[in-house]
């Protein structure tokens, strides 16, 4: 949802895109965001549903997004940066970012495929160097550590794919015969060993021999509940394993591959590209807010509503998450600086913008344009039980010049 150029929304009923309505009359953005991103939408709005896991990749920051474009159009379709946002609508599970250090030492010393395939001696160094810097948190530990885990990370990757065949088959074999218990890894009622064991058995019946399936034991393993968010800048590494989830990112659809798919993989660049950032998955979790720019009515309040904003550290968008319960419960969203898209999760309602009032279901989508108060209304016909869920992705720059003659 959007107007990217690789396929922009389209007008249901005259066909035309929302890159050519909003090019045509640019007040539906706003002229600060014009000012400030051109006549196209900032953001690209998504819902994943994820039966089969999504590959191992980063999104390129936006000095690296104009060098792969001109260097390979086809592969990086445009020239942007692609810091994204997922809100869970199941249950979701996914890899996101470098785990904790020290939980890497914990998998390199208990699986032996694993330490066969980055090789014993960088094993070795990476060990040393780990626990040399334990409870350092100083500038040069931090740096010392980065430069470690690149050079680890980059061993597994580059290794020759038959030796990664091999060490395949011999994970496989080790999970499937011990579940990865009794082999000295950490063991919580959250993650046990079985946990990592059966993403292996599974991945590898949905990939085969594959690079993910020794990636995984490097990166933070998440799962999300109905509602919880986390946020990736470009350049953080991850994979999403399985649920539905409502994503929003900058507008682009740059992508830099490297497992866990049979699309155009770019090793080299996925390697050279990522921070290194290494902590617990709490830390990209993100807490939603109430939105303060919103106004439920009091049948809404009584049954239970809420309108919550999920605002990531970025200017390009944010969400906000509506639930609306009871017969003729109703938000209020005050008029933006800019554009909204509006998709409506569960259940149905109304959606008002100005004297104009349709009907939303499940599915349906709807623009909105700057400056336009948008109202959202359940029927009166529905009980307590019922639930009307939206998700409103916007956008809304400050502190922009505008010339306003031009």
């Amino acid at each position: 949802m959007g107007t990217h150029p690789s396929n922009p929304s389209k007008d249901v009923l005259t066909g035309r895109t929302l890159l050519d309505l909003v090019q045509d009359n640019q007040a539906l953005l706003s002229m600060p965001i014009v000012a400030r991103y051109g006549a196209k939408l900032p953001f690209l709005f998504k819902v994943l549903s994820i039966n089969k896991a999504l590959s191992i990749q980063a999104h390129p920051n936006k000095k690296l997004a104009e060098e792969l474009h001109a260097r390979d159009p086809k592969n990086y379709p445009d020239d942007n940066h692609k810091p994204e946002m997922a809100i869970a609508l199941t249950n979701f599970e996914g890899l996101c970012g470098f785990r904790p250090l020290g939980e890497i030492v914990a998998f390199l010393e208990a699986l032996e495929p694993l330490r066969e395939l980055v090789g014993e001696e960088k094993v070795r160094e990476f060990v040393e160097t780990i626990k040399s810097t334990e409870g350092d948190e100083s500038e040069e530990a931090v740096k010392k550590n980065k430069a470690a885990l690149r050079a680890i990370f980059s061993s597994l990757m580059s290794s020759p794919e038959e030796k990664m065949k091999q060490a395949a088959d011999k994970l496989v074999v080790l999970a499937t015969e011990t579940s990865f218990s009794g082999l000295g890894l950490p063991d919580s009622q959250e993650h046990p060993p079985s946990l990592f064991a059966n993403l292996v058995l599974k991945l590898h019946t949905q990939f085969g021999p594959d690079y993910g399936l020794f990636v995984l034991f490097f990166l933070n393993y998440v799962t999300l509940s109905p509602g919880e968010a986390i946020f990736l800048r470009a350049d953080d590494i991850h994979a999403y394993l399985s649920g539905d989830i409502v994503e929003c990112m900058a507008n682009s659809d740059n992508v830099v591959r490297a497992g866990l798919t049979p699309k155009f993989k770019d090793v080299d660049t996925l390697v050279n590209m990522l921070t290194y950032d290494y902590a617990p998955i709490e830390q990209q979790k993100m807490q939603p807010t109430e939105y303060a720019y919103a106004t439920l009515n009091r049948a809404g309040y009584s049954f239970g509503s809420e309108i919550m904003l999920y605002d990531p550290p970025i200017e390009e968008f944010s969400v906000v998450r509506t639930v609306l319960r009871g017969p003729g419960a109703k938000a209020t969203f005050d008029p933006l600086e800019g554009p909204s898209i509006v998709i409506c999760v569960k259940g149905e309602g109304y959606i008002s913008v100005g004297p104009k009032r349709m009907e939303l279901k499940e599915g349906q989508v709807f623009f909105v344009g700057a400056t336009a108060e948008c109202v959202l209304q359940t029927g009166e016909g529905i009980d307590g039980e019922e639930e009307f869920v939206t998700f409103k992705a916007f956008c809304e720059v400050e502190d922009v010049e505008v010339n306003r003659d031009a």
